[in-house]
């Protein structure tokens, strides 16, 4: 194995090669991308390196022949319970997911490319840990949630640009692999439709201007309810965009009319069929918030639920070998706040900046109200240091938004003092969130 098996590696993804005429550049590439690799030659070093490692995700080259095609099963089983997206390089193929593939992407691999989706994909199997922890705490307090959603319905996919030939041929092709296509010919029609409906992915038709084409890709990732949509961008082979530029872009995807359409067709499908998935997880996660059992105020969990989840939590951690924070964020006691405070309106404030701490977590991340100015987050594979950043991001989104002060008054501002810990192994997770808050409240006596 690459890297070898020392103690302190922290690789995040094990690629599965036997030479690195694809896997070298790939591997360098994740690791500037802070994707940090290590190199299985064969099955049991592949095996070995996910179940002592905390690794987050697996890429196998199929071109190694029939062992590689087992390969998804063996290393998802080699480090249960924890859940192990695999992504294939090779051809699409439908038999693949039955296999175990997460994702089937095409040769070359462009580093940022990979990168973008072992995000997704890493996020959607942490998402699927937690539903299946939440609907252990939640049954324990009878109540049940939500099933993720099972659509079997056509692929929706928006195709944006000009009826050019090959990207008419490409909408046929797309519609003979049972997707249902939607044209739209602008920027502004394609914005119309995508906040109409929902797709499962989007096609862009680079043609004369590809930078059009890339500033719709790029307004799909500033949209936080657009921004997983994967994108492929469908450009000409003489085009002056880079590969490497459109992935950087927001581009999830890249072909070209020399690509067989029905390649690419296979390729768009397979993108739908991950976001779908995807989507049905948050969905299933965010019914969580109309089960009756949150804060009333701010929908967010109570203190007494966070502290039974946060429990089965550190639990399953330990079992799953994977990183787990809990940040405290506490509104600051500033003088200014004293008459704010004094004549209630930080605390008709507070409902509001409880559904903004909710909405600015991740969908696998728990946000509890553990006090009256008092919020916490449980996040799952996560360091200490990322939570500290998740942390300090929702304090400052929130410290920019100005709050009602009544009387004819200006508008006041919230600030948190903020404490983060890393639940140890084997550490109950109260004495973690112990330490955070003493972190938190420390702030205000310095």
């Amino acid at each position: 194995m690459k890297r070898g098996m020392a103690a302190g590696v922290q690789a995040r993804v094990v690629i599965v090669a036997r030479d690195d005429a694809l896997a070298g550049p790939l591997s360098e590439g994740l690791d500037r991308l802070g994707w940090r690799t290590v190199t299985a030659r064969g099955a049991y070093a592949a095996m070995a390196a996910v179940a002592d490692l905390q690794i987050e995700a697996a890429i196998v080259d199929l071109s190694e022949g029939a062992e590689a095609l087992d390969m998804a099963q063996r290393l998802k089983e080699a480090c249960a319970p924890r859940r192990l997206p695999v992504v294939a390089i090779g051809e699409p193929d439908p038999s693949l997911e039955a296999r175990g593939f997460d994702l089937t992407l095409a040769a070359p691999l462009h580093p940022a490319q990979a990168a973008m989706r072992l995000e997704t994909l890493v996020r959607t199997a942490v998402a699927e840990e937690e539903f299946e922890l939440r609907v252990e705490t939640f049954a324990e307090k009878n109540r049940a949630l939500g099933v993720p959603d099972s659509d079997n319905g056509p692929y929706q996919v928006l195709a944006i640009g000009e009826p050019a030939p090959q990207f008419l041929a490409l909408s046929n092709a797309l519609a003979a692999h049972g997707a249902e296509v939607v044209g739209a010919f602008t920027a502004y029609t394609a914005f119309d439709y995508l906040h109409e409906r929902r797709f499962d992915a989007v096609v862009l038709w680079a043609g004369e201007n590809p930078q059009e084409a890339l500033s719709i890709a790029a307004g799909l990732r500033r949209n936080t309810r657009l921004y997983h949509t994967p994108a492929v961008l469908y450009m000409r082979q003489d085009s002056y965009v880079t590969a490497s530029e459109a992935y950087h872009r927001g581009i999830t995807d890249v072909a070209s009319p020399e690509t067989p359409e029905a390649e690419t067709a296979r390729r768009v499908v397979e993108l739908a069929r991950a976001y779908r998935r995807q989507t049905s997880v948050r969905q299933a996660l965010e019914s969580a918030r109309t089960s009756g059992l949150m804060d009333a105020a701010t929908g967010l969990f109570t203190r007494d639920l966070f502290a039974a989840h946060l429990a089965r939590l550190a639990q399953a951690a330990k079992q799953r070998n994977r990183a787990l924070s809990v940040c405290v964020l506490k509104v600051a006691d500033k003088p200014e706040l004293a008459a704010i405070r004094k004549g209630g309106w930080l605390g008709r404030a507070i409902p509001q900046i409880g559904s903004m701490v909710g909405r600015l977590v991740r969908v696998e991340d728990t946000a509890a109200r553990l006090g009256p100015e008092v919020f916490a987050l449980a996040l799952p594979a996560t360091p200490a240091a990322a939570a500290r950043a998740a942390g300090e991001r929702i304090a400052a989104v929130i410290g920019c938004t100005a709050f009602e002060a009544g009387d004819g008054k200006p508008p006041f501002v919230v600030e948190f003092d903020l404490g983060v810990a890393e639940v140890g192994p084997g550490e109950p997770a109260g004495r973690a969130l112990e330490q955070a808050a003493a972190e938190a409240y420390a702030r205000k006596a310095s």
